[in-house]
């Protein structure tokens, strides 16, 4: 998950580095006023963590060039960084001391800042971004079978949020296209989890990269 965020990071740069430069060599010419585009956005997150695949929604108002408010929701599976996988020698993958599988299904508020909006064209529109929200931390036994488990879930419930940096792409001004990188931290309001067997833990945390797809209007 490092090697993609530095992936991730270096790709963003990029392109922002050479639309500086497309832009530089037009610089005679008078800019060009900033493109408007709708206020109003909703759509979908997918999204790839270390723990696997997650799916969310969101929705954004623009309030000006700069901020964008917004709020989110997801639903994603999260890892003990200490967890191993064996694979016997029927080819069968167990979590060695796995006790419960652990997801959280944050529900966040929040605001984009829009970054280089001077300086790049429109058709890259880079962002950092800052939420918070409650989170429900919902854990299910390792030994059932996935689906079923869910019948004897858990919940508990926590406070957070996640800090990012994305990027929006392209001038359509009915669909969006995006992609960030977010760092999701929640802390647990009433005791912990237990990932690992005998391993209680309090606080939720980890990266995820999102792509967003939506419609504006």
């Amino acid at each position: 998950m490092k090697k993609t965020l530095i992936i991730f990071t270096f790709v963003i740069s990029t392109l922002v580095l050479q639309n500086n430069f497309a832009q530089g060599i037009g610089e005679i010419a008078p800019p060009k006023p900033p493109e408007i585009f709708p206020s109003n956005s909703w759509g979908v997150d997918i999204m790839i963590g270390d723990a696997g695949f997650g799916l969310g929604t969101f929705y954004r108002k623009q309030l000006d060039l700069k901020w964008t408010a917004f709020a989110d929701i997801s639903f994603a599976e999260t890892k003990d960084e200490r967890e191993f996988e064996y694979i016997d020698y029927w080819g069968n993958i167990y979590t060695v001391g796995k006790k419960n599988r652990v997801f959280q299904a944050p529900i966040n508020f929040g605001i984009h800042y829009r970054v280089f909006e001077n300086t790049i064209a429109d058709n890259l529109r880079p962002y950092f971004s800052a939420g918070v929200g409650p989170t429900v931390i919902i854990t299910t036994p390792y030994k059932e079978e996935f689906f079923n488990s869910f019948g004897k879930a858990q919940a508990k419930y926590a406070l957070g949020g996640y800090l990012g940096l994305g990027a929006n792409f392209g001038l359509d001004k009915s669909s969006l296209i995006g992609i960030n990188v977010r760092y999701y931290y929640s802390k647990i309001l009433n005791g912990g989890v237990e990932s690992l067997e005998g391993r209680e833990k309090t606080e939720i945390q980890g990266f995820f990269i999102t792509l967003n797809l939506g419609l504006m209007y």
